[in-house]
């Protein structure tokens, strides 16, 4: 593709060019069978790709899987149920006892909650680093199988100049992993700046809806065959038929959606600015890193004491408090409520945030609505 955001036309190359329904059906089967022995014989024996098994793959899958491989600029792709699915299955293929992972700080919590109960007491050391270790270490990486990162990390929103990090990995031999769900592929294609793999939790932006829970790799077809061979038919973590029909659905209109979250935030960025009370406002813009062409709607603000966070969220009107993103509806997640989990004491400083600050969603509603919404319920949040 030339130009980024060209999502919509990815459509046609998918489907092909000899007419029928203009969105892939949804087959929704468990099986396929086959019309001789031949045909079984070969299918199993991996001299054909047909579909056998709906855990293992599926046509309306497959479609959706080819649109995303093309939209990242991947060799090919695989989906799954979830976004954490896609991670844990895709860090599993690669690592074992003994290996090492370089993660950057301030990664989604659900990822950070992996590595340390689950892939800790299995052997598998991570960790945790700044941006500005992955890129200004060049021997950072020496030794690490693995560096998994997120551009803009969780939280605080801090970007990475990726070439620079796959320079890096690429001397020490290391694979690199990044979770693009905030960026999508219409703002960030990491792929063309050397990373090897590239994960989303196709629930936010790529679906768009609020309507569906998945996520999907891209990567070089030998990557993504170790995925398939390996951990998809294991864990069994598959993305189902009328999800994959859902997520091609949101992509057709991904970029119009991407270009509107983007305004809206370039409005807050600009009047959250003139706030006395606003102490950091956490927005990456198009060109702060490069390979990074535009601004997500998705962004933290660190607001002074003079503010009561609960209070600012119940007077809030047009935004709802909830976990997610990415779909029509605007959102705020304090981060004392994002980071608190059942069990875990102190989740605020282990992740190093400020109970001042709050996470904003912005959905697809008229921005002057939402800002005047923003701008009431701080005046009556101030004490």
């Amino acid at each position: 593709m030339s130009e980024p955001g060209d999502i919509a036309t990815l459509l046609a190359a998918v489907l092909g060019d000899d007419g029928g329904p203009v969105t892939p059906p949804i087959v929704q089967s468990s099986l396929f069978t086959f019309d001789s022995y031949r045909d079984f014989e070969d299918r199993m024996a991996g001299r054909t790709d047909t579909a056998i098994y709906t855990r293992v793959q599926n046509p309306t899958v497959a479609a959706f899987e080819g649109l995303m491989a093309k939209a990242e600029v991947g060799e090919a792709a695989v989906g799954f149920a979830s976004g954490m699915a896609a991670i844990s299955s895709t860090l599993l293929a690669f690592v074992q006892p003994g290996d090492k992972v370089a993660c950057v700080e301030h990664v989604y919590p659900d990822t950070f909650r992996l590595m340390e109960r689950m892939l800790r007491p299995f052997g598998i050391e991570t960790a945790y680093y700044p941006p500005s270790r992955f890129e200004d270490d060049p021997d950072l990486l020496e030794g690490a199988k693995v560096a998994y990162l997120e551009s803009p990390s969780s939280v605080v929103f801090q970007p990475l100049n990726l070439r620079r990090v796959a320079e890096h990995a690429q001397r020490h031999g290391t694979l690199t992993m990044i979770d693009n769900s905030w960026a999508s592929p219409v703002f960030q294609r990491p792929i063309t700046s050397g990373i090897d793999i590239v994960l989303h939790s196709a629930s936010k932006y790529i679906s768009g809806h609020s309507d569906t829970v998945a996520g999907v790799v891209v990567s070089s077809h030998a990557n993504i065959a170790r995925i398939r061979d390996l951990t998809l038919p294991l864990l069994g973590a598959k993305l189902a038929p009328f999800e994959a029909f859902l997520l091609t659905r949101g992509l057709r209109t991904l970029s119009i959606r991407m270009r509107q979250h983007e305004a809206t935030a370039n409005l807050f960025v600009d009047r959250l600015a003139t706030l006395p009370q606003v102490r950091r406002i956490n927005s990456p813009g198009a060109n702060e890193v490069p390979g990074l062409t535009g601004r997500s709607g998705l962004m933290s603000v660190e607001f002074d004491d003079s503010v009561d966070i609960p209070r600012l969220s119940d007077a809030l009107k047009h935004f709802r408090l909830g976990v997610s993103w990415g779909g029509f509806e605007s959102l705020i997640l304090p981060a004392g409520v994002a980071l608190a989990q059942a069990g875990e004491q102190n989740s605020l400083q282990k992740f190093g945030v400020s109970p001042q600050l709050v996470r904003l969603s912005f959905g697809l509603e008229d921005a002057e609505d939402l800002w005047a919404d923003f701008e009431a319920a701080l005046t009556k949040s101030v004490t």
